[in-house]
């Protein structure tokens, strides 16, 4: 039967992908030079996982890719796999800067359930050739070519082919359900859906992600040199390069494709962290809303890749127990009730509890708005205190310790950092889903930068941070009031009973470029005929 196949793209995306958050990441040699494979396969080893006869096999081989590009891979197939009968296919593209043993653990639960798994070091990486083209039409490209030697080499079946991935994996996944029609199951774990609204939020660079990924692209792989120009023009705030960057990165985005995946319908199953600092996750919850055939959004505390990291180390795993039964029923047809649950699954950052709901604009009941009815300025370029923490390290500490980033309100210095409170709640509230903030920004510079946050206070003053989000204006007129409508980062929150809520806006975050001239001033107003407030989601 034929397939239809990719159809090629043009121009490449934008710095994405899994922070190398194994710890194996950094531990090997550097990667080898390019290399490209003539022949489909050539089997570099063969071995026999564990001790027992009904063990899976694990090989180790060589996969031609789009273009003939060498990817390093293994496959590990069923014990008797290589008899008359076929296994459903799962194919695992590596995490940004993951070597190809990234998801062994995990593949081999996978065939001892009656899989055919292959795991393939992404181009430009490791020992696989070519050069990192950010989830380009190469890329797209080597996910269905691996499909192609899978169906040719193993047991597979060709009328059940699924693919999962972590990160730059997942990305990939979701970008080839759009392109190839055989995918019926897609897993797609700390992902994106949309690459600039992850990276670029706001209209501002996240510095601490997009460098981290840039020195493990550099320290384990062989960045293209479009990607190299790409991010130059990035760290370097050359907004004469804004739109092609843009343009870049919309080309590698799941969410420009939605209808092509859409029209294929594979079953999209989509797992983040609320605190995700690479690909925040709002952009997560706009393309599941958009998605229409059978579907599935899973939010837990952590940080990038942090909710499913112990499960690649083949420990227990609420995120991946959750993954292989949605490929059990969607790849295998098992009646495990996945289908019928209520697709929206989140976990409160501060109970652990789990909650359901029929799709994401159901998890709030109703929204509160905190008037923002002061005027109050600020001068820029000076850190007041409020920050979003620290890459990955704030986010775990919130995800296992509940210890969000601090701040003691009362003492951030009110001529660096805008101040608002709610009154006091009598009674816990349980923020759930998109804080907005809509505000009126005044500035005697034409370009700058604004953070603001939501804090939980409690009555000795000290704020524990909700969420936040920054956001950036250029070529603007000096002294002329101007409209900002900002989302913060989706949360799951329970602000403690006796507690306040704090707005908090300053000018400076570690996490980002800040574009703030000296001495700039910032001034936040609320206009009688359009007043100022942050809507807050409330679950009752």
């Amino acid at each position: 039967m034929a397939h239809p196949r990719r159809k090629p793209l043009r121009a490449s995306t934008a710095g994405v992908a899994s922070a190398a958050v194994l710890a194996g990441t950094a531990l090997s040699l550097a990667p080898a030079a390019p290399a490209q494979a003539a022949d489909p396969t050539t089997s570099a080893s063969s071995i026999t996982a564990g001790t027992t006869a009904a063990s899976p096999t694990v090989r180790f081989v060589e996969i031609a890719g789009h273009g003939g590009t060498k990817l390093a891979a293994n496959v590990v197939t069923p014990s008797g796999g290589d008899g008359a009968g076929r296994y459903p296919l799962v194919v695992l593209p590596t995490s940004w800067a993951m070597p190809q043993i990234e998801y062994l653990a995990q593949a081999q639960r996978l065939a001892d359930d009656g899989y055919v798994v292959v795991s393939y070091n992404s181009r430009g990486f490791w020992q696989s050739g070519g050069e990192i083209e950010v989830a380009g039409p190469e890329d797209i490209g080597d996910a269905t070519k691996v499909i192609d030697w899978a169906l040719a080499n193993t047991p597979a079946d060709p009328d059940a082919v699924g693919m999962a991935g972590v990160s730059y994996g997942a990305g990939i996944g979701l970008l080839a359900a759009g392109f190839d029609d055989r995918i019926k199951a897609v897993v797609a774990l700390s992902g994106w859906a949309d690459l600039i609204d992850s990276i670029y939020s706001g209209r501002t660079q996240h510095l601490q992600s997009a460098g981290l990924l840039t020195g493990a692209g550099y320290l384990t792989g062989r960045p293209s040199e479009e990607l190299e120009t790409v991010l130059k023009g990035f760290f370097a705030s050359d907004l004469s390069q804004e739109e092609s960057m843009i343009a870049w990165g919309r080309e590698r985005s799941p969410a420009t494709y939605i209808d092509r995946i859409n029209a294929n319908g594979a079953a999209v199953m989509l797992g983040n962290a609320w605190g995700d600092s690479i690909f925040p996750p709002n952009q997560y919850a706009r393309f599941f809303e958009k998605l229409t055939g059978p579907k599935r959004l899973e939010f837990r505390p952590g940080d990038h890749a942090t909710a499913e990291a112990t499960g690649l180390l083949g420990l227990p795993n609420d995120t991946w127990t959750s993954a292989h039964r949605w490929l059990d029923h969607h790849l295998k047809g098992e009646d495990n009730g996945v289908d019928r649950e209520l697709p929206v699954r989140l976990k409160s950052r501060s109970s652990g509890a789990y909650e359901s709901y029929a799709d994401w604009k159901s998890v709030p009941s109703k929204a509160e708005r905190i008037p923002l009815g002061t005027t109050q300025h600020i001068n820029t370029n000076i850190d007041s205190g409020a920050n979003g923490g620290t890459l990955m390290l704030s986010s775990i500490l919130d995800q296992f310790f509940r210890i969000p980033p601090m701040a003691s309100i009362p003492l951030l210095p009110r001529s660096l950092a805008a101040v608002w409170h709610s009154e006091r709640y009598p009674s816990e509230q349980r923020v759930r889903g998109t804080v907005k903030l809509h505000t009126t920004v005044t500035s005697d510079k034409s370009s700058g930068t604004a953070i603001a946050y939501l804090y939980s206070v409690g009555p000795l003053g000290i704020g524990k941070l909700v969420t936040h989000a920054p956001v950036t204006f250029h070529d603007r007129t000096p002294g002329k009031p101007f409209t900002v409508d900002l989302e913060l980062y989706s949360t799951a929150y329970d602000v403690p009973a006796g507690h306040r809520l704090a707005v908090v806006v300053d000018s400076v975050d570690p996490l980002y470029i800040e574009h703030n001239p000296s001495w700039a001033d910032l001034t936040f107003s609320s206009p009688a005929d359009d007043p100022s407030y942050v809507s807050v989601p409330l679950r009752d």
